[in-house]
């Protein structure tokens, strides 16, 4: 092969498999989680750069954009004299590989539940009955350690999912430490309940280990340290729903894992769910045995740049080999 074509041919992207990663909207005020290719494109894989969130390898990734182009007339023939964009529209579909929280309320689009450990009489319901009474979190823990005090250590076992936040106050408005995990409307809709933060929030880890005061968790929390007053609650079970009237706002990076050739990121700075057919898609592993995945649908939402007043609603980046051409 020639120099030439060796340049030419390192101009090719060839891909194994995608990996994602998303990042909240802050609901409040709209703000997005920014992918800056200059600052942040060459990043390992592994350690995305804060505050994406690494949801593992995806598959059956399909991303589509219906822009409409429309022509300015002109003369009596009505020959093309310009054009602009009438519509933009676009979005992203792909199945999870791995179930986790995460990955479940991404793919449901709407509250995702944890199921908290219940009293022995709690009255039966779909998302989980009246919870035991959380265990307060002292003001000393990190997002990596809760100190709960030696007296309550016995309530939690290694091993254990525990979620992590703030009394419901009867407030309105969005709800979750970190990343809104819910719209409340009025106290009312939500039964006045005071796990009900708890039993939405993102705050959810497992527990890695005990010490003589406190539970070690085996990752961060995503929604961070807990806030004053927080108290903690063990998992059962995790639940979302088919419907509900709330819908997650992310930002999204979805990266081509590069096997030759260079890098490819694509960028949606706003994503929220779409309508999509199936939930889950059976892979099969061998005769009758099959792996399920969660099957994800989001529609892109527009974002102004702020570098020229443009809307757009992805961005492709392409880091080019070492060794390869440019053009």
């Amino acid at each position: 092969m020639s120099s030439g074509q060796a340049l030419r041919a390192a101009m090719v992207p060839v891909a194994g498999q995608t990996r994602a990663y998303f990042a909240p909207v802050e609901r409040s005020t709209g703000a997005v989680s920014v992918f800056d290719p200059g600052k942040h494109g060459r990043f390992a894989l592994e350690a995305p750069p804060a505050p994406w969130l690494d949801v593992g390898w995806i598959a059956n990734f399909r991303r589509y954009a219906n822009t409409g182009v429309e022509g300015e007339g002109t003369g009596w023939q009505e020959a093309t004299a310009a054009q602009y964009r009438s519509r933009l529209q676009g979005g992203v579909e792909f199945d999870f590989r791995e179930w986790g929280k995460l990955q479940m309320a991404l793919a449901s689009g709407s509250q995702h539940m944890n199921v908290l450990a219940e009293e022995a009489s709690a009255e039966a319901r779909p998302a989980g009955g009246n919870p035991i009474a959380a265990v307060a979190v002292q003001a000393s823990s990190t997002e990596s350690e809760l100190v709960v005090g030696g007296n309550a250590l016995n309530l939690f076992a290694m091993g254990d999912l525990v979620a992590v936040d703030a009394d419901y106050q009867q407030q309105a408005g969005y709800v979750g430490a970190g990343i809104a995990a819910a719209y409340v409307r009025a106290a009312a809709d939500v039964q006045q309940d005071v796990n009900y933060v708890r039993r939405v929030t993102f705050n959810v880890g497992r527990v890695a280990e005990k010490t003589a005061t406190s539970l070690i968790l085996a990752q961060p929390l995503l929604g961070g340290t807990p806030g004053a007053g927080a108290g903690v609650q063990r998992v059962v079970a995790l639940v979302d729903r088919e419907g509900g009237s709330f819908f997650q706002e992310w930002s999204a990076l979805f990266v081509l894992e590069e096997q030759s050739g260079g890098r490819v990121c694509f960028y949606y700075p706003r994503l929220s769910p779409a309508a999509k057919e199936q939930s889950e898609t059976a892979i099969e592993v061998a005769g009758a045995v099959a792996s399920y995945a969660l099957h994800a649908s989001f529609v892109a939402l527009p974002y102004q740049d702020s570098s020229d007043g443009e809307v757009a609603l992805c961005y492709r980046s392409y880091f080019p080999a070492s060794a390869g051409a440019v053009y």
